[in-house]
């Protein structure tokens, strides 16, 4: 495949929208492939709302096929058994030809997910290429063990890949949060059938696609489109799937776990989104606090699991923090056309998403918060999918808007009187996946770190991310941890192997 230059320009960026030949169909056993029912849906670009396309809609049949060429390929160690400098070689092209294809993955997940061009050629195609590479390099570095055992036997631990993955990725970063997956399940040796969010299917099809011009064998890698209820549910409940990587909501999280119950105990890892707080004390350096705070809840237009969505103040700064956080906020976060360089960001992915965000809007007025900022669409934006950076004050933790991950560019204030009261309303949710203290106190810093119950802690910074950082939450906000060496045990076993040495 022939990569394209990146447009320097939104003019180019719209021609290369408006002829790009948009790929529909999906991708298992190494080929193209229509769904076996012929069956379609609509992608539609949430900027404009006009179809891009009819893709292919997969059903259980489809994810059988894909499971069974999964299995051959694992049983016949075309890529199981494969020397792991040779496997490494192929993940190490196959990071090569993502990031040459940085131009098209922006498109695809611009156009149907509303992710800007900027963020993606900026943030998300350089985080996938860096974990794909993390993944490889550390294949030859995961070790089995040989243990102290009587020196009449010989005792040692294999570890092996698990076989057939199923992975289920959310809309919000298509291409990356499959990558984040995608590595170490491949670094390990398993074969993957990958079901993205039916909003967002082209870019992992492409992901697919570059796997093999990598040189991956096929079955190793195929990728199924169509919706959670037929596609995905019956990759969940496959007998033949040994394990679902997921992320997404949390109720559909505990489908996950269900569905292995009722199917054949699969190994299940889930990272279900959060509520994450944002504690802002006195001493902190205010400008870098209301500068982190500001990306931490409205990058991605707010569409992001780890989101700092609640801010909590200490009182005697809480003016000053609010008004400074509103000016920045004008600065940095204006709506507008995705596809130009120059928007920092998007609409909301669909329909459905948009009346989400603005029924949480509303229900924050009637639960009488404070409107400080934003609160309907752009203007000019108003016939869009559109949501201004929206802010409220004078609000209680236990309110709709503190308490559910809303998802969309909302932020809730809320005032404390330390970092100790901080602390007994961060803890006081379902949710633990991120959270973050901005304080010069060193002792106080370890202490928030140690006690705040999340999967993630960030001290005078927020969304801190590299390849070799463990990421994933507690409580609700699910098990297991993606990137980082403990993401590739993750999607391995170990095997006891005594071997009697007679004498």
């Amino acid at each position: 495949m022939t990569s394209r230059p990146i447009p320097a320009s939104k003019t180019e960026w719209h021609a290369l929208a408006a002829s790009h030949a948009y790929e529909t169909r999906m991708f298992i056993d190494g080929a193209l492939c229509d769904a076996a029912a012929g069956g379609r849906y609509d992608s539609v670009n949430p900027a404009t709302g006009q179809v891009i396309a009819a893709m292919a809609a997969g059903t259980a049949e489809d994810v059988d096929r894909a499971v069974k060429a999964a299995r051959r390929a694992f049983r016949e160690g075309v890529w199981s058994r494969l020397p792991p400098r040779a496997r490494m070689d192929v993940l190490l092209r196959f990071a090569d030809l993502i990031g040459a294809h940085a131009a098209e993955f922006a498109l695809l997940d611009s156009v149907e997910m509303g992710k800007t061009v900027s963020g993606m050629l900026g943030f998300d195609v350089p985080s996938a290429v860096a974990n794909i590479r993390f993944a490889a390099e550390a294949i030859d570095k995961i070790e089995g063990a040989v243990t102290n055992t009587d020196p009449g036997a010989l005792h040692y631990v294999l570890r092996q890949p698990l076989g057939v993955v199923g992975l289920i990725v959310p809309w919000n970063y298509p291409m990356l949060m499959a990558c984040w997956k995608l590595g170490p399940a491949l670094a390990m040796g398993n074969s993957v059938v990958l079901k993205p969010a039916q909003q967002t299917g082209m870019s992992a099809v492409l992901l697919a696609r570059l796997f093999a011009e990598a040189g991956g064998p096929a079955g190793v890698f195929s990728v199924v489109n169509g919706s959670g209820s037929d596609a995905g549910q019956a990759l969940a409940r496959h007998m033949d799937v040994d394990k679902i990587g997921f992320t997404g909501s949390v109720p559909v999280g505990g489908l996950m776990m269900r569905y292995a119950g009722e199917s054949n105990l699969k190994h299940v890892t889930t990272e279900c989104g959060g509520k994450s707080p944002q504690i802002i004390l006195a001493d902190c350096d205010l400008d870098r606090a209301v500068e982190n705070a500001v990306h931490g809840i409205y990058s991605n237009q707010g569409e992001v699991c780890a989101a700092g969505s609640r801010i909590m103040v200490e009182r005697s700064i809480h003016d000053e923090f609010l008004q400074r956080f509103i000016d920045r906020t004008a600065a940095l976060y204006q709506p507008g056309d995705p596809l130009d360089p120059a928007t920092s960001m998007g609409p909301m992915v669909d329909g459905r998403q948009h009346r989400t965000v603005c029924s949480y809007i509303a229900k924050g007025r009637e639960e009488g918060a404070h409107l400080a900022m934003g609160g309907g669409a752009p203007e000019g934006l108003e016939d869009g999918l559109y949501i201004s950076p929206t802010l409220f004050t004078e609000a209680r933790n236990d309110m709709t808007i503190a308490a559910h991950e809303i998802f969309g560019p909302v932020g809730v204030v809320l005032p404390i009187r330390d970092m100790e009261h901080g602390l007994e309303l961060a803890n006081s949710s379902i949710f633990g996946l991120g959270a973050s203290v901005w304080t010069r106190d060193l002792g106080r810093a370890h202490r928030f770190a140690r006690d705040v119950e999340s999967g993630m802690v960030w001290v005078n910074t927020y969304f801190d991310r590299d390849a070799t950082a463990p990421w994933g939450g507690v409580k609700q906000s699910g098990n297991g941890r993606d990137k980082c060496l403990e993401a590739l045990h993750q999607y391995s076993q170990t095997k006891s192997v005594w071997i009697h040495l007679g004498g």
